[in-house]
Formats: C-alpha cells, sequence, structure tokens
C-alpha cells in the first residue's frame, strides 16, 4: 500500500476483471481452446492471465500471435469469444476477502458501483451469476466512449447519487488509473490483479496502492 493515509469515500467503483472478480480462469480456457482450434498446445495459466485486462484481441494475439490488422484475427476473435460466452462463470469467483467488503458497502449511506470495459453480453451474466447488484452497471457498449475517458465513471457516480469526488474508482490496469484521474475520482490500483510480469504499478501515479484484496478491505475498515 502507498504511504498515504486513506480518506474513506462515500461510494467505491470497481473495474470488473481482475479487481472485482477473477475472470481469468475462464477466459483461459476459452483462449487455450481457441488453441486446440488451431491444432497448438496449450499456454501455461500464468501466462495467460497477464493478458486477460487487455481483453479478447490481446488474448487471440497471444494465442495465434495475429495482430489486430491481421486478416484472421476477427475470425479467432469470434471464436474466442462465443467460446467464452457460452459460460462465462463457469470458475470465474469474486477475489477472496471482496465479498465482506460488498456487502458493507451495499448497506445505506455507502453505495457501489462497477465500470467495466467488458461488452455488456458477458459482463452482465457474469454478475447476475455471481449474485452481485451494484448500484451502477456501466459496460463497454453502454456509451459511445469507454475508459480511460472519464464519461463511464461519471455516469456511474450520477446513477448512485454521489459526486466524483467522492468516489474511488479502482483497478488493475493503467488506463483504470487514468481515468480515475481524468474523472476527478480517488485513484486506487490493485496489485493482485492481470499484471504483466514487466508492469511497474507503482509507476501509475495512482493515489493509492493495495497488493491484496485484504489490504483494500482494511483501509476501509472491513
Amino acid at each position: 500500500m502507498t504511504d498515504k493515509q486513506p480518506a474513506r469515500p462515500r461510494a467505491l467503483l470497481f473495474d470488473l476483471d481482475g479487481t472485482l472478480v477473477d475472470t481469468a480462469p475462464d477466459l483461459a480456457r476459452a483462449t487455450n481452446a481457441l488453441r486446440a482450434h488451431h491444432g497448438l498446445p496449450a499456454l501455461p495459466y500464468e501466462t495467460i492471465r497477464a493478458q486477460v485486462s487487455n481483453g479478447g484481441s490481446a488474448l487471440v494475439t497471444l494465442a495465434l500471435g495475429l495482430e489486430r490488422d491481421h486478416a484472421q484475427h476477427d475470425s479467432a476473435r469470434s471464436f474466442l469469444l462465443d467460446y467464452y460466452g457460452q459460460d462465462v462463470a463457469a470458475e470465474s469467483r469474486m477475489f477472496e476477502g471482496l465479498a465482506p467488503l460488498i456487502d458493507a458497502w451495499s448497506v445505506s449511506p455507502r453505495a457501489w458501483g462497477i465500470v467495466t470495459n467488458k461488452p455488456r453480453l458477458y459482463a452482465a451474466p457474469l454478475i447476475e451469476s455471481l449474485g452481485l447488484a451494484p448500484g451502477a452497471f456501466l459496460c463497454a457498449d453502454d456509451l459511445p466512449v469507454k475508459k480511460p475517458d472519464p464519461k463511464p465513471l461519471w455516469e456511474a457516480a450520477r446513477r448512485i447519487g454521489v459526486t466524483a469526488e467522492e468516489c474511488w474508482y479502482i483497478g488493475d490496469h493503467r488506463r483504470d488509473i487514468e481515468a480515475a484521474h481524468a474523472a476527478g475520482m480517488t485513484a486506487v490500483a490493485v496489485g493482485y490483479g492481470y499484471l504483466d510480469e514487466e508492469e511497474d504499478i507503482h509507476a501509475w501515479d495512482a493515489d493509492h496502492v493495495f497488493d491484496t484484496p485484504a489490504a483494500l478491505a482494511e483501509a476501509l475498515g472491513y
């Protein structure tokens, strides 16, 4: 954790994959299904996990070496996402230690929400399967823009009736911190998410950094 003393917010806004929910097992399963479809052996789980927050296109590039401008990239991405969409919550779970925090923050006057770059087609059944009921839930296709643009964060704050300054936005990717700063929210980085080995989370200029879900919960008094 950073040495800054956190001031407790009025509302919490979370990124989804790698921050609130560990979706890597299901996305790794889909990534290796794509490789198997092309006659390739499975990749190690940790290799795939490090790329999950970069989205489906990054997983296609990892799996097959096809960059976004490759003629076969889009069809490979469709295969991966179709496979993933068959069961988005087979193995995905909230990160250990966050359920009590969410339960506490669901009681008025506190509020919480999710702002994700995951399409609603996959994000909605995921949170439904996990029994999550955020006060605001913004997905990649809900607005004309997505993170790191601050507008989805502002809209989430509006829906739960708080100002941007009263929110923590919590994420495991540099774009999450950029979005939080642009929105005027407290930017919180978590080190338990899907980080590449070469990524230095402390270089993101977050207001707070927490290495574990327990450290995040403790800072908020839970």
